[in-house]
């Protein structure tokens, strides 16, 4: 394993550690895209707005279980290798896919429906803790020299693949199927076609060899679980500053992915077709944006990328939105959007390799995973609860440019603060120095 381990990384090694981050984000994605459909099959109530909080809420509880994940799972990764701990995140994960799938609704087996799924979303959000910390962590030890940022990009690269995966299977589905179908039972579909494809991901992960980076730290020193921990908290005001850099990027993705279809047709009043279509090109876009601004950061330094993009999005979120409600439409909805993948692309593509940087390397994933976890848990996974609630409130449609411009000035002193730290900055400086 370690001859296998020291040969320079394919892309077939790529692949295989970020299939099983392909279904984290896909069944993330689905249940965002049919959260009013789950909404009146699972939570029926005479009150269609309390009916779907009720739905997003159970959405954003998945993500309250990933600070838990990271610290448990985080820690296993560190200790016993990332293939290890890859393989078993993907086996709690494809639990909670399975239980949300096959639950009844709500009119055969009452109160049961809505804990099946809340159960169902706390597994995947507890394995979903340390999936992200643990792919990108892997992809920073087996990046080339010079080219880690580019590496690491593609954790967040194949996430959008399984949102245009999601997106098109939504199309599909909206073109053959009825409003009552989808309700009824057609909203089903994608959680099935999701557990389908759960073997083949088993037998990818699997075929994974471990980094030689950890390889190497295991062969001479493993380090305890105790160690592990009191390093962590050693650490804590890294971990802290780290939060404030990945609140943006998960207010940003959940926004203009997950909650796009909901907020096209329940509050600009488009069809489903047209936020599907929308949501569609989103996830191309952040495809290309990704991995191309990962590879400028390894040019130019994570710094000025994080900057610049961090301003970009604070200044013109809510003009763009704005802009968007005064005259919704299709063409407006898909320029705007285009602007944000823009900016997302810019931000998310330098951010996660600039976190397995910071992070010390006997706690690299669980530092990583637990910064990941607690700004989704705070901020990212509530994101479509918190737009739908503002806008309910003050009547105001493009208030979700206001709560984004908000994440990305807690980007901007997160940044500042990491920076201003002579070590961290050396690091930084050292990943984007060919060696």
């Amino acid at each position: 394993m370690d001859a296998s381990a020291q040969r320079p990384p394919s892309k077939k090694d790529v692949f295989r550690v970020v299939s099983g981050n392909f279904l984290e984000m896909y069944d993330f994605m689905v249940y965002g895209f049919y959260a009013a459909a789950v909404a009146k099959a699972v939570f029926p109530n005479d009150n269609e707005y309390v009916s779907l909080m009720l739905s997003l809420a159970t959405f954003g509880i998945g993500f309250l279980m990933r600070p838990l994940g990271a610290i448990v799972l985080g820690a296993y990764i560190d200790r016993h290798g990332r293939r290890a701990g890859l393989v078993m995140s993907l086996a709690i994960m494809s639990i909670g896919v399975a239980l949300i799938a096959f639950t009844p609704t709500y009119a055969s087996i009452g109160i049961a429906a809505p804990i099946l799924v809340l159960i169902g979303r706390l597994l995947q959000g507890f394995s979903a803790g340390a999936e992200s910390g643990g792919v990108s962590v892997y992809l920073s030890e087996i990046a080339t020299p010079g080219n880690r940022g580019f590496y690491v990009s593609w954790q967040s690269a194949s996430q959008q693949v399984a949102v245009v995966f999601a997106a098109i299977i939504g199309v599909s589905l909206r073109g053959f199927l009825s409003e009552e179908q989808m309700l009824a039972w057609g909203w089903r579909i994608p959680f099935l076609i999701g557990c389908l494809i759960i073997p083949v991901l088993f037998w990818i992960r699997r075929s994974m060899q471990e980094s030689a980076d950890f390889a190497h730290r295991a062969k001479h020193r493993r380090a305890t679980l105790g160690e592990i921990y009191r390093s962590l908290l050693q650490n804590w005001a890294i971990v802290l500053r780290a939060v404030l850099l990945v609140t943006l990027t998960s207010v940003f993705f959940y926004m203009i992915t997950a909650y796009t279809p909901t907020y096209a047709r329940q509050v600009l009043g488009l069809s489903a077709h047209d936020s599907f279509v929308v949501t569609v090109c989103v996830g191309i876009a952040n495809f290309i944006w990704v991995p191309v601004m990962g590879a400028v950061s390894d040019r130019v330094g994570r710094l000025p990328v994080l900057l610049t993009f961090s301003v970009l999005i604070g200044l013109t979120a809510y003009p763009v939105m704005a802009w968007l409600v005064s005259d919704p439409s299709f063409g407006r909805l898909l320029a705007a959007l285009m602007w944000m993948s823009f900016l997302y692309g810019g931000y998310q593509g330098v951010m996660v390799v600039t976190l397995t940087e910071i992070m010390p390397a006997e706690v690299r994933a669980t530092g990583f995973s637990l910064a990941y976890s607690l700004a989704q848990a705070i901020f990212g996974g509530f994101t479509p609860a918190v737009c739908t609630y503002l806008i309910h409130e003050t009547g105001n449609r493009a208030m979700p440019g206001l709560w984004l411009a908000c994440a990305a000035l807690f980007s901007i002193v997160g940044t500042l603060t990491l920076y201003r730290n002579a070590d961290i900055a050396r690091r930084g400086t050292a990943a984007v120095t060919p060696a």
